[in-house]
């Protein structure tokens, strides 16, 4: 595991990154939580490019991901992903929440990038369950690091003990090794 896939405990608008993961909502305007920590930290350069989207795509919809340069932030580049809200289950969330993992990793492949780092998506005010959130994650990441050269490392960064010690049993359980 701690060859490709790293834990750490912390503030994601810090690292020296590709590309931090931004838990963002559809309209990329910024918001409260990841997303509103990664927009004050990019610096209006952000809100400019995510405005560029919305008139170009329509913003972003929930399990896809979009790139934007990281503004003001050490990372180079911010990937902008929209998480599912928790519905109990009954709306396709687990289906979105890979999704969400999926594209974001399959942008770090198309653009050559080395390291990149997630929050935990979606487990804020989206209201997903922690455990089962950080179980899709580190199942997502591992299989697609066993299957792909970019990214060479993931970070998953947890701004909370709760979470931190939720992923930190995971893998450990699993064991991951590349």
């Amino acid at each position: 595991m701690y060859e490709k896939i790293t834990l750490i405990k912390g503030d994601i608008t810090t690292l020296k990154v590709d590309a931090v993961v931004n838990a963002a909502n559809n309209g990329l305007l910024g918001g409260g939580g990841v997303d509103g920590a990664i927009h004050r930290g990019g610096g209006p350069l952000i809100a400019q490019y995510c405005g560029e989207i919305r008139r170009e795509k329509g913003g972003c919809e929930t399990g896809d991901a979009v790139l934007t340069s990281g503004g003001n932030l050490p990372s180079k580049y911010i990937i902008h992903t929209v998480g599912p809200v928790w519905n109990g289950g009954h709306s396709r969330e687990k289906e979105l929440l890979r999704n969400c993992y999926r594209n974001s990793l399959m942008l770090a492949k198309e653009h050559h990038m080395k390291a990149i780092a997630f929050p935990n998506i979606s487990t804020g005010v989206y209201g997903y369950p922690k455990e089962e959130a950080a179980k899709i994650a580190t199942t997502e990441v591992s299989n697609f690091l066993k299957n792909n050269d970019f990214p060479e490392k993931v970070i998953f960064i947890c701004f909370d003990q709760e979470n931190y010690n939720i992923y930190n049993k995971i893998l450990k359980k699993e064991a991951y090794s590349f």
